[in-house]
């Protein structure tokens, strides 16, 4: 209590001090967008870190219905920014959310859910801190355009160094567009947007988020990546959806769009977000050893645990119908249910480091469009699955996949083939997620209800242009 007591006297300090005149609230809904409402400084006091603030949450994606549709948020005061976005000044806060009457966390709120997962793994002895070090890709566009009815239907996304825009007249059209596929990483003018991306980085360290190195991805179009140093389960969540917010609205000053959107264009790379974990306790990494590729055999068994789940995690890891636009078999996408020390299409990899502390496992599967914090929450979960269970993953796959025949391909099981298959996974599995009550049987099955009617069953009903081209002289 005297350090969140200390993190409140901050708060109101810098308040006082900076003559702040609005408090803006962000919380996660249900799917994983950041929500806000914002109060004057003048109805914030140290009572609102007891009382809260009220807000409807029959209008919240996956919440209430009408008829209980009161909820109430509480701020952390250690999660303080100053808004840069925003004119007046203006501090945000992440919030948690409870019920109003109990005062008990909402059991549905994300952030609610990870730190159950948090507090899980301290109860189990295993480690008493995972870190999360998600890399999340994005396209910058400067035009995008879409819309759909009963009779039509069509999306159009534009960049200036689009590929497609090489024989455009430009009054002048200077040439330099990167080539399909070849976006990582040519430099300016190639390049065009590393003033954009050190500007997104000079704004995410205003805000104390470290970041260790920006570049173009390898689309063409505007694919870009920028990456934070790794944290602990919750500060990851947290601080991807600050990154998330700063990279967008960096982007909106410059006159141009971000989306994380798995697959945004056809025959091009699709954006993943690659996620390094690793258990530590008392300081000490455990996932350092003498096994394979220098991994202990606690990480072997979490890559265990990751590989048997797989299925039913990808529900939560790539939550959308498009994410699975990315995650076909035979191009560069991580579909392979196997491990590797080199071998990137391998779901899972293990990067070199050159120290026990910067020994890790990378889960490739993964894209942005994931709400992070049920997707860290469910890796971890299906992770010390692995470790309690001792869960052997097999041999490694360091083989060169696209030289393999389809007789040595057979036995390597693939990512599930659309969202409703992970759901279906999900549905069969989830049992490793309801440990310690981290996940409910509430949360996950209003989960995939929500995903089932609010997306599958819309996107199964509605003819699309590709479907016009292949069928419409039949």
């Amino acid at each position: 209590m005297a350090k969140a007591s200390s993190h409140i006297q901050n708060v109101l300090a810098y308040i006082k001090a900076n003559k702040i005149q609005f408090i803006d609230f962000k919380f996660m809904d249900f799917p994983g967008q950041w929500q806000h409402f914002t109060v004057p400084a003048s109805q914030f006091n140290e009572g609102s870190f007891d009382d809260g603030f009220g807000f409807d949450g029959s209008s919240i994606r996956g919440w209430k219905p009408i008829n209980e549709s009161d909820m109430l948020i509480i701020p952390d005061a250690s999660t303080m920014f100053l808004d840069p976005f925003v004119k007046a000044p203006t501090i945000s806060l992440i919030c948690d959310v409870f019920e109003p009457v109990t005062k008990e966390k909402y059991s549905r709120c994300p952030r609610n859910i990870a730190q159950k997962a948090d507090a899980y793994l301290k109860s189990t002895g295993i480690a008493d801190t995972v870190y999360f070090g998600p890399e999340a890709e994005f396209f910058v566009f400067d035009d995008v355009r879409f819309d759909s009815g009963p009779n039509f239907s069509f999306y159009s996304v534009d960049s200036n160094e689009g590929r497609w825009n090489s024989g455009r007249e430009e009054n002048p059209n200077l040439g330099y567009k990167p080539r399909y596929k070849e976006g990582y990483f040519p430099v300016p003018p190639t390049d065009q947007l590393m003033d954009l991306r050190n500007e997104m980085v000079l704004n995410l360290e205003k805000l104390d988020i470290e970041v260790e190195a920006q570049h173009h991805e390898v689309a063409s179009g505007g694919q870009c990546e920028i990456d934070m140093k790794f944290k602990p389960l919750l500060r990851a969540a947290d601080q991807l959806l600050i990154f998330k917010y700063v990279v967008k609205n960096t982007a909106k000053q410059y006159g141009k769009t971000v989306t994380y959107m798995p697959k945004p264009i056809f025959g091009d790379n699709g954006s993943g977000m690659h996620v390094h974990t690793s258990l530590w306790m008392k300081g000490k990494p455990l996932f350092s050893g003498g096994g394979y590729a220098g991994l202990s055999d606690m990480a072997m068994y979490f890559i265990g645990g990751l590989l048997k789940h797989a299925p039913s995690l990808l529900a939560l890891t790539n939550p959308t119908t498009n994410s699975y636009k990315r995650l076909v078999p035979g191009f560069e996408a991580p579909v392979n249910l196997a491990y590797s020390s080199n071998n990137r299409s391998a779901s899972i990899r293990i990067p070199f480091g050159n120290s026990p502390k910067a020994k890790r496992v990378e889960f490739r599967c993964p894209d942005p469009a994931a709400n992070p914090y049920l997707a860290f929450s469910a890796i971890l979960m299906a992770g010390l699955d692995g470790i309690q269970n001792r869960i052997d993953p097999g041999e490694p796959l360091d083989k060169d996949i696209y030289d393999m025949s389809p007789e040595e391909l057979k036995d390597v099981p693939s990512t599930p083939e659309s969202l409703g298959h992970a759901l279906k996974a999900l549905a069969e599995d989830h049992e490793y997620l309801m440990k310690g009550d981290v996940f409910t049987e509430d949360v996950i099955n209003t989960w995939i209800k929500y995903k089932t009617e609010r997306e599958i069953k819309p996107a199964a009903l509605r003819p699309t242009p590709f479907e016009f081209e292949q069928y419409f002289d039949v």
